[in-house]
């Protein structure tokens, strides 16, 4: 049982102790090891809870460095610091999305605390959940339905039997090694916490 002292301790706020128990219990992520790898995960992919939507507000040249397969060099400046139109072009045809005048790909952006991202996973999220996160993909954004969406990723991708090889979790959640460091040293000390 997670507590309000133990998230306090991990510097989660309070609104999270309903959520994080609701979904460890509906996803069966039981043991004190899948739940540190869980919560541990979760904290670096969201700014330690507290972002529940992705940050498409990027430079021109973070673009060219994240998306240079979906621009044309002189459209970096263009779209620079455009969120939506960034989306719509980078999440364009792809995961169910329609096409880029669509506005599927800022619809549909990444939220949550594993960031949900693209129509399909909407859908099938939702499913899951009994939830319409297409008609409502703001849902996401909030903390049982972050949480839950997050509980959804990690049983889909068979997170738990990952709990004791860090870089295959790393990937399996993040797709590389990103933020590996981080993930590995929020997930030993969301263990200490949870196993005082």
């Amino acid at each position: 049982m997670i507590t309000v002292e133990k998230l306090h301790a991990l510097q989660i706020g309070p609104e999270w102790v309903e959520p994080l128990n609701a979904t460890i219990q509906k996803f069966n992520i039981f043991t004190v090891k899948e739940q540190a790898a869980f919560i541990g995960q979760l904290s670096h992919e969201c700014n330690h809870f507290r972002t529940l939507e992705e940050n498409l507000n990027y430079r021109a040249e973070t673009l060219q460095a994240l998306f240079h397969t979906h621009f044309k060099p002189e459209e970096y400046a263009l779209f620079a610091h455009q969120p939506q139109k960034i989306a719509n072009r980078i999440y364009a045809s792809r995961g169910g999305n329609r096409n880029e005048a669509s506005g599927d790909g800022f619809l549909y952006r990444g939220r949550g605390t594993i960031q949900l991202t693209f129509h399909d996973n909407y859908w099938h999220c939702g499913q899951a959940l009994g939830q319409d996160f297409v008609k409502n993909p703001d849902l996401v954004k909030t903390p049982m339905w972050a949480a839950m969406s997050g509980g959804w990723f990690w049983a889909t991708h068979g997170c738990n039997n990952l709990v004791d090889n860090d870089e295959a979790l790393c990937k399996r959640i993040n797709g590389g090694l990103f933020g590996l460091n981080e993930r590995i040293e929020l997930t030993r000390k969301t263990l200490a916490v949870l196993s005082a």
